[in-house]
């Protein structure tokens, strides 16, 4: 299994809890908010604005909810004024992490994703540092008892998906970004609910963590994921299974 889809799969363990659940709601409303601001309240034509939608949905939030988050975005309703950012950086062991900002205060976000890298003995890196070895992929999980493997692998390549894959519990559905909302309707147009979709970072080439490095990187990417300006964190680790396991037990 991937690092990606090894750090994926925790974060999924993690967000299963209930106090996990207002945090979850928190990035996607964002997520809401800047698609309808920049794009537009009208999803049919703001594919960002359609996507994150379709994830809040799949993650259970209430239409009420993503009505008002829309109309943040679009002015129509008085809220608070996020912005972008990545930040890139380094944990030990040399592995290349992206932090996914929405603020509002990029001093402060920036001052607390460096408190935690020096912390965990890591360090922020300039722009691009880090950034050129990542490719943006549309990610599909359907947990392997929602699909017959053939059959999802064939609806999969036919909507446009890259690749296929089994990955823990799951069938992991690769798409390029450009494909990722078409793969995603022809899963829901067939029944098959994905236990989560993303359009994620993912690196070209890994780098192999195990023993005490990979416990302390799992640390970092945890430590970086609980900061509430953050909304992703991507790294190149791939993990031994052990150092995943003892990581688990200890959340």
């Amino acid at each position: 299994m991937s690092g990606h889809s090894k750090w994926a799969t925790i974060k999924r363990s993690k967000g299963k809890a209930d106090a996990a659940r207002g945090k979850l709601f928190n990035r996607l409303i964002r997520e809401i908010t800047i698609a309808a601001r920049m794009g537009g309240g009208d999803p049919a034509g703001n594919p960002r604005l359609r996507s994150a939608i379709a994830s809040a949905r799949d993650n259970n939030m209430p239409n009420k909810n993503i009505e008002n988050a829309i109309a943040k975005g679009t002015g129509q309703l008085e809220g608070v004024a996020y912005e972008e950012a990545t930040l890139e950086g380094y944990a030990p062991g040399g592995v290349a992490i992206l932090v996914e900002l929405m603020t509002d205060n990029r001093n402060r976000a920036v001052a607390e994703v460096r408190h935690v890298f020096t912390k965990a003995g890591g360090n922020l890196g300039a722009a691009n540092s880090v950034n050129w070895m990542f490719k943006s992929k549309g990610i599909l999980r359907v947990p392997k008892a929602a699909a017959d493997e053939e059959k999802l692998m064939e609806l999969a390549l036919e909507a446009g998906a890259d690749d296929m894959t089994q990955q823990g519990d799951c069938f992991e559905i690769t798409t390029e970004p450009g494909a990722f909302e078409n793969v995603r309707g022809a899963l829901e147009k067939a029944g098959i609910k994905p236990e989560s979709a993303e359009i994620a970072k993912v690196a070209e080439n890994a780098v192999k963590v195990e023993g005490e490095n990979a416990m302390k990187v799992l640390r970092l990417l945890d430590a970086l994921d609980e900061l509430d300006d953050v909304q992703k964190v991507f790294s190149n680790a791939d993990f031994d299974d052990a150092a995943v396991e003892a990581f688990s037990k200890d959340k």
